[in-house]
């Protein structure tokens, strides 16, 4: 549905964007992730041809975003970080605007606006004036307006940004929704936000690309380290001489959980299933229960800093971050 080739752009000397090459297949929920300043916006103000690219192309659905703007651009519904709202409106007079903008034939033009109102929740202040809506609300009428049409690719530009908890647990869900009908790309750099609904994640960082794959598959490329989380009745003492009986464990933390005993340790891959039947054999033997035996799952965030920090053997490009 959508293909990156190559993508390049220049702000003066500055490089925003270091030729970035990705697609994003039908009915997938991609995340795009990346610091402050990494060129996120850039890149999605190119894909939906608000922006011109210096080198390389974008293609939604076959049309080429430069060469053929108006059919790539009827394939894509975008909502930019500020949702662009005209606050004197009630959220049915504004989709009515933006429908007649969009062209939606006259006839469909109300059943378009029922259809993405029922969609993003927001029948119930339909005819309230925007600018006495909640953060939330506004920012469900900028979702509501990037489905208009019906389009086959949704952008959202840090959705979440600036709503309270509730508010994001309902825009996540809406999102989730979204990518049951709809090829969706979300940027943030909420990384635990991206990990919760996206099927695939794009990491970049100082305009490069640094990967793109699933956050499971991430987690696998960059835990050369498994983390063990033990729950038992044991003692400290007891567990202690436990794991000294059991070799590949290179570390040991100790916490209290409920009364009982918390174990975190680490080792290497091709050791935890092997320590993992150790330890319930070997707490079996002393008459103590395991009422816990997992194996921790990585933290997207510390996945993202060790992608994005500098290498320290490698030269450091000296460029400014896009502002």
């Amino acid at each position: 549905m959508i293909e990156v080739k190559n993508l390049t752009k220049f702000y003066g000397d500055h490089k925003a964007v270091d030729n970035i090459s990705f697609s994003v297949k039908d009915g997938t929920v991609c995340g795009f992730c990346g610091p402050n300043g990494a060129g996120k916006s850039t890149t999605m103000n190119i894909m939906t041809g608000c922006l011109s690219a210096t080198d390389g192309t974008v293609t939604i659905g076959g049309h080429d975003i430069f060469e053929e703007p108006m059919e790539a651009k009827k394939l894509i519904g975008y909502l930019p970080e500020q949702p662009p709202l005209y606050l004197e409106e009630t959220p049915r007079e504004y989709l009515r605007f933006i429908a007649e903008a969009k062209k939606v034939p006259r006839e469909k033009v109300k059943g378009e606006i029922e259809r993405v109102m029922e969609e993003t929740q927001i029948l119930d202040v339909a005819d309230r004036l925007i600018k006495n809506l909640s953060k939330g609300y506004k920012q469900r009428v900028g979702i509501a307006q990037t489905l208009l049409g019906n389009p086959k690719v949704i952008i959202l530009d840090e959705p979440t940004v600036g709503l309270d908890p509730i508010q994001v647990v309902e825009i996540r869900d809406l999102i989730k929704n979204l990518g049951k009908r709809h090829t969706v790309i979300l940027s943030s750099h909420i990384l635990s936000e991206v990990q919760q609904m996206c099927d695939e994640i794009i990491i970049i960082a100082k305009g490069k690309l640094i990967a793109y794959d699933t956050a499971e598959n991430l987690e696998k490329l960059l835990q050369p380290k498994v983390t063990l989380e033990v729950l038992t009745d044991a003692t400290r003492e007891e567990s202690g001489a436990v794991l000294g009986q059991i070799a590949g464990i290179e570390s040991a933390q100790y916490a209290q959980e409920d009364g009982l005993l918390l174990i975190r340790l680490t080792t290497v891959p091709e050791k935890e299933l092997e320590i993992r039947k150790l330890l319930s054999r070997k707490f079996a033997a002393i008459d103590r229960a395991v009422l816990r035996n997992d194996k921790l799952k990585a933290n997207l965030e510390e996945i993202f800093i060790e992608l994005t920090s500098p290498q320290p053997d490698g030269p450091e490009e000296n460029r400014e971050e896009e502002a």
